[in-house]
């Protein structure tokens, strides 16, 4: 998973309108949203290194938290839930270029055997508790144009 960085914070150039909105968001970072809730948009994608396997998030939006005790991610669908722990207890949000918009990067550890149960789960929310933040995401669904004019 490799994010554009000056996608993710925002150009200099960029004509930032006060009250960042999601669909700014989404058309500023070139990363397909895995998740957006009401002021934040999630990025996210798994990736695996010397055998150890971690949940990478990029929450990009209004969250500004600096966190020394962690952070958990929880998936949930109907007939599933899994949680999973930060890889490392502290982070802190960056702030971009655009006014009132933040970047705050957590990797979550998952088991292997987890990896695949997430794979093959239809999510319908994805929740993100850190500090007195919690943050409800729901999956991200493209809309195919062509399928709203029949």
């Amino acid at each position: 998973m490799a994010f554009s960085l000056s996608k993710l914070f925002g150009s200099k150039t960029s004509n930032s309108i006060p009250g960042d909105t999601i669909e700014a968001i989404i058309t500023d970072v070139e990363n397909k949203p895995f998740g957006v809730s009401e002021n934040n948009v999630l990025f996210a994608g798994l990736n695996e290194l010397g055998g150890y396997f971690f949940f990478q998030t990029v929450i990009v939006g209004q969250l500004n938290v600096k966190s020394k005790n962690g952070a958990q991610l929880v998936f949930s669908d109907d007939n599933f839930k899994l949680q999973l722990d930060a890889d490392m207890p502290e982070f802190e949000s960056e702030s971009s270029d655009i006014k009132g918009r933040y970047v705050t990067k957590i990797d979550f550890q998952i088991e292997e055997h987890d990896v695949k149960k997430l794979e093959e789960a239809t999510l319908k929310s994805i929740q993100i508790k850190v500090k007195k933040h919690d943050l409800l995401f729901s999956k991200y669904v493209v809309i195919d144009a062509s399928d709203e004019e029949e």
